[in-house]
């Protein structure tokens, strides 16, 4: 055997139990042909000496928005008064919508509403996409297509929808231009793969031929898509196939390759902290209010067992713990009708989980896809709005790993930030960016936070047998830092010097 590439000078941290360290890897054909003295003595048509960096298997965010992030709108991100967005708003070029992003209600002296930014649409649309991604603000001009809806501008869930449709759709050149914005964007963080959490439909999705987009895009990096359970229809499959409903030609988790394919079935069942809408057993501190359901249990439940009948693994968004009650007893009775090994449903952010569910989780092998950059970010709001009591409970850590349960490290980005080692190190130390401890008994250690961002992730999206380690025989997909994570006093700080996918080393984007 001839090797394509041989890599070495590295300290590699390799995640793989049987072979914890190498400072060589071998590189055939995208695959990774071994490590150390099993590649000695091959010939190479290439080597590269990467200077003792540290290297790991690829970072893998098993929950983000490539289109969504790359999406070029009016950024509105940080500012505090009606003035300065309406001032920005004003600036946008064009005739059609004008479209905004990074709107955070929390932070502004008062909030925007309809007849503010009627001031400047001059007859156009506008849709003020909040933080969250769970509420918008619009102009009287989106009303007038909405006449069921009442507001002062202000919508969240269902009505957000509402208004975001008629937007809708975007183009697939527009799409594809998103991607590959994205695509740079996160091989500079060194990851490798996402899990696009939800096409087709829904609050995120971009047009119902949005996975075209992915085929025509051609990304440098690894994507699974969630389709969103919005798109099931009634089938007349044959009885003895006990599948109701389904998305077109019986398409389900598992189809594509190593480069595109399809991933989970994508389900809401509650809001968001941020937009106050997540579904807590409780209300938030200092309220009345306790968030809300997505949708009706009874439409929720038929979406989430239809689901698994039809072969899918379930991606089911529940942030809030009376969202996870909801989830856990709709998986236990999907189970309960149609028993199926290693269905690995998983929890899409986890957000709020009381000590009794705990159990329930490990249980139904359910899988937590956390994004603890939300801690970082926001976590001294969500500790204001969820009280001494409960915000230790919030994106736990060392709790699901105690009682034996992955975890899969993701960022939801846009709504924070994408960079893996941001979140790593947030796992570790569990402080928020303005310096605040959050559940500091739910830190783990850094082999444990990276585990999450790589094997964890691999597993969640059912590619652990070909990636989230540096195992020979797997897919050649890694990043090469400045530093090691485990011994560095500022993990976020580390610096990307190279990602590699499918055997094929990149340089880092310049910043």
């Amino acid at each position: 055997m001839r090797l394509d590439l041989r890599l070495t000078g590295c300290r590699a941290i390799t995640m793989d139990p049987a072979r914890p360290a190498a400072h060589t890897i071998g590189i055939w054909q995208g695959r990774i042909a071994g490590l150390d003295e099993q590649v000695a003595d091959l010939p190479a048509a290439e080597t590269v000496d990467l200077g003792n960096a540290v290297v790991l298997p690829g970072f893998i965010d098993a929950h983000t928005h490539l289109a969504w992030n790359g999406r070029r709108t009016v950024d509105i991100t940080g500012l505090t008064t009606a003035a300065q967005v309406l001032d920005r708003l004003a600036a946008a070029p064009g005739t059609g919508w004008i479209e905004a992003s990074g709107y955070d209600r929390r932070i502004m002296q008062h909030p925007l509403t309809a007849a503010d930014l009627d001031r400047i649409s001059g007859g156009r649309p506008v849709y003020v996409a909040d933080l969250s991604g769970h509420a918008c603000v619009v102009n009287s001009v989106v009303f007038q297509q909405l006449p069921h809806i009442t507001s002062d501008g202000w919508l969240t869930e269902n009505e957000q929808l509402a208004a975001r449709t008629l937007r809708l759709p975007y183009s697939l050149d527009e799409i594809t231009t998103e991607l590959r914005t994205s695509a740079q964007q996160v091989l500079s963080e060194g990851v490798t793969m996402c899990a696009e959490a939800g096409i087709g439909a829904g609050l995120i999705a971009s047009s119902p031929l949005e996975a075209a987009a992915y085929q025509q895009a051609q990304l440098p990096i690894r994507v699974q898509l969630m389709v969103s359970a919005h798109v099931l229809h009634d089938v007349t499959a044959d009885p003895s196939d006990g599948v109701p409903r389904a998305i077109d030609l019986g398409l389900h988790t598992g189809f594509g390759n190593d480069m595109l394919s399809i991933g989970a079935l994508k389900l809401w069942t509650d809001g968001g902290m941020m937009a106050r809408t997540a579904a807590l057993s409780e209300p938030y501190e200092g309220s009345d209010n306790a968030g809300r359901l997505a949708e009706s249990e009874e439409f929720m439940r038929a979406a989430i067992i239809d689901g698994h009948h039809a072969g899918w693994q379930l991606a089911i968004h529940a942030i809030g713990d009376r969202a996870i009650d909801f989830t856990l007893d709709a998986v236990q009775e999907a189970q309960r009708q149609r028993p199926r090994a290693n269905s690995r449903h998983r929890i899409e952010h986890c957000g709020l989980v009381r000590p009794e569910q705990l159990a329930r989780i490990a249980t139904t092998g359910m899988v937590p896809v956390i994004q603890p950059t939300f801690l970082y970010a926001y976590g001294d709001d969500y500790s204001e709005i969820m009280g001494s009591t409960r915000a230790p409970w919030m994106y736990r850590g060392r709790a699901f790993l105690d009682h034996g349960i992955t975890i899969a490290g993701s960022s939801d980005r846009p709504v924070a930030d994408g960079a893996p080692l941001r979140a790593i190190e947030f796992m570790v130390r569990r402080q928020s960016s303005g310096g605040r401890p959050i559940g500091p008994d739910e830190a783990i250690t850094v082999e444990e936070a990276i585990h999450a961002y790589t094997l964890g992730s691999a597993y969640a999206c059912r590619k652990e047998d070909v990636l989230g380690s540096l195992t020979p025989g797997k897919l050649a997909d890694l990043v090469v830092l400045g530093d090691d994570p485990r011994t560095s006093d500022a993990i976020a700080e580390i610096p990307v010097l190279a990602t590699m996918v499918n055997g094929n080393l990149m340089t880092q984007p310049a910043s």
